[in-house]
């Protein structure tokens, strides 16, 4: 049995979030911390920890999420101007919550790289 974590506390209705899109295999909800004018996390309701778990049984389903980014694109009307789409994987690739998702960001021009080297010096 897969670990709970806070999506599913977010898929099962225990915890709330401001969702803005459901199906039968996928949510999506504002980020709580967004990094963009629009920041929305796809999640798929089937709990899979990392992309490195994706295999030939679910792999359906992250072609869904960007399905899903795309109708939220065009949704939200930003679509034509652009946006970026991001997924994490553990630790190092800046994942927090084991339970994949895709990042969708837009509303202003976004720059790359889109990170700050952390790494220490000496």
């Amino acid at each position: 049995m897969a670990e709970e974590t806070i999506f599913s506390k977010i898929i099962n209705r225990e915890i709330p979030a401001d969702i803005v899109y459901e199906d039968e295999k996928a949510l999506a909800f504002k980020d709580i911390n967004p990094q963009a004018p629009v920041h929305l996390l796809i999640i798929p309701k089937e709990p899979i920890a990392t992309v490195n778990d994706v295999d030939e049984e679910n792999a359906h389903l992250v072609g869904h999420l960007y399905v899903v980014a795309s109708k939220l694109a065009v949704q939200y009307g930003f679509a034509k101007d652009g946006y970026r789409l991001v997924m994490n994987c553990n630790e190092h690739g800046g994942q927090t919550v084991y339970h994949i998702h895709l990042h969708l960001l837009a509303g202003k021009p976004l720059g790359w790289p889109p990170y700050t080297d952390t790494l220490k010096q000496g």
